[in-house]
């Protein structure tokens, strides 16, 4: 897979994850710093991996999906990135994002690793979404190709609607 950053390209560490494989167990921690365990998160996920999201396309991509999930009973969505959880946590309070959770990845990149989203050379997470069902099966793997630009909403959300349904 080739991903670019501004135009240069980057090596991905971990595993690339496609549609139909099982979404590994990771830990992630929430904006208390507890530890939350990606199996234990019911029903359908969708995993919306940023860089950070201090920065102009994470925080038009996250407040996106913050308005699409209103319209989506039943479906969990998490911005995943590296930033500590006390950014997270007050990201989200002065943006307003109540129906996206924030979970991040800085303690051990175990996320970034196992899902193929570690950027080597930055030490950030590649931009990506991940829709997962209730039994751990990968719906969707989307990796966007440059990491500035934004994922393919029309294809997730399509999906999305057909899981809502």
């Amino acid at each position: 897979m080739n991903i670019t950053f501004k135009g240069n390209p980057v090596t991905l560490r971990g595993t690339v994850l496609k549609e139909g494989d099982k979404m590994p167990d990771t830990i992630l921690y929430d904006n208390q710093l507890n530890p939350v365990h990606a199996k234990d998160l019911p029903g359908i996920k969708v995993f919306v991996v940023v860089p950070s999201l201090d920065t102009g396309v994470c925080d038009m991509e996250v407040k996106k999906f913050n308005e699409k999930a209103a319209s989506l009973p039943g479906v969990s969505i998490y911005g995943i990135s590296l930033d500590l959880p006390f950014a997270q946590s007050r990201w989200c309070a002065s943006n307003g994002i109540e129906h996206v959770r924030t979970l991040s990845d800085y303690y051990n990149r175990d996320f970034g690793y196992t899902t193929g989203t570690f950027i080597e050379q930055l030490a950030l997470l590649t931009r990506a979404v991940f829709i997962v069902d209730d039994t751990s099966k990968i719906l969707l793997a989307q990796y966007v190709p440059e990491v500035t630009d934004h994922p393919d909403y029309d294809t997730i959300y399509a999906k999305l609607e057909e899981l809502a349904g």
